[in-house]
């Protein structure tokens, strides 16, 4: 549990000299930066990729770092479609659905094959990447931009695979399906905002 908790201080710690330089004059740390920032800043894409952490962690075994990891790679895909041109129809659609469906596996403490896990984190992530893309200013670095959206993604799951190792340390798994319908009920929330 320490070493997990060190791990995310390091992680966080490894990213605030690149805050020191997000002024003008750095554009290669603005698009870095620019990348990095979108994820943390819609509770859609927070609420998805921590319960997509937290969803790995209660699978346990090689799902703790393939489930995030095929989130990731097709996140990447999902944003080089959109930066591309190729349309991804319904973004914002899947991206709240993704929500309300991580929630709902946390909830029903749902447990599949470990490449079942992988194709449905990765086709929600194919949204989340599309709106990366999408979102993505016009004079950014699209290598660091990507590299930047991914870092926070990788972040987020590293949070949600910490809290849920907590939960299992203290074997409490309600825990995780108290969090699963908090995170249904706001995707469901999001949904009609």
């Amino acid at each position: 549990m320490r070493q997990t908790a060190l791990k995310i201080v390091l992680a966080v710690i490894a990213t605030l000299p690149a805050l020191a330089l997000a002024h003008p004059g750095h554009e290669h740390t603005n698009s870095f930066m620019t990348g990095f920032l979108h994820p943390l800043g819609g509770l859609d894409h927070l609420l998805a990729m921590v319960a997509v952490g937290i969803w790995a962690a209660t699978l346990g075994g090689r799902a703790i770092w393939a489930v995030p990891a095929a989130f990731v790679a097709t996140m990447l895909i999902g944003g080089g479609l959109a930066v591309g041109g190729i349309q991804v129809p319904f973004i914002e659609q899947g991206i709240v659905l993704s929500v309300v469906f991580m929630g709902a596996l946390l909830l029903a403490s749902a447990k599949f094959s470990l490449l079942s896990c992988a194709l449905i984190v990765g086709f929600f992530a194919l949204f989340h990447g599309a709106a990366h893309g999408l979102e993505m200013p016009l004079n950014a670095n699209g290598a660091l931009y990507a590299v930047g959206f991914a870092s926070a993604t990788m972040l987020l799951h590293t949070v949600g695979i910490a809290f849920g190792a907590v939960v299992a340390s203290i074997q409490a798994p309600i825990i995780n399906r108290i969090t699963g319908s908090v995170i249904a009920l706001a995707g469901m929330v999001l949904a009609f905002a």
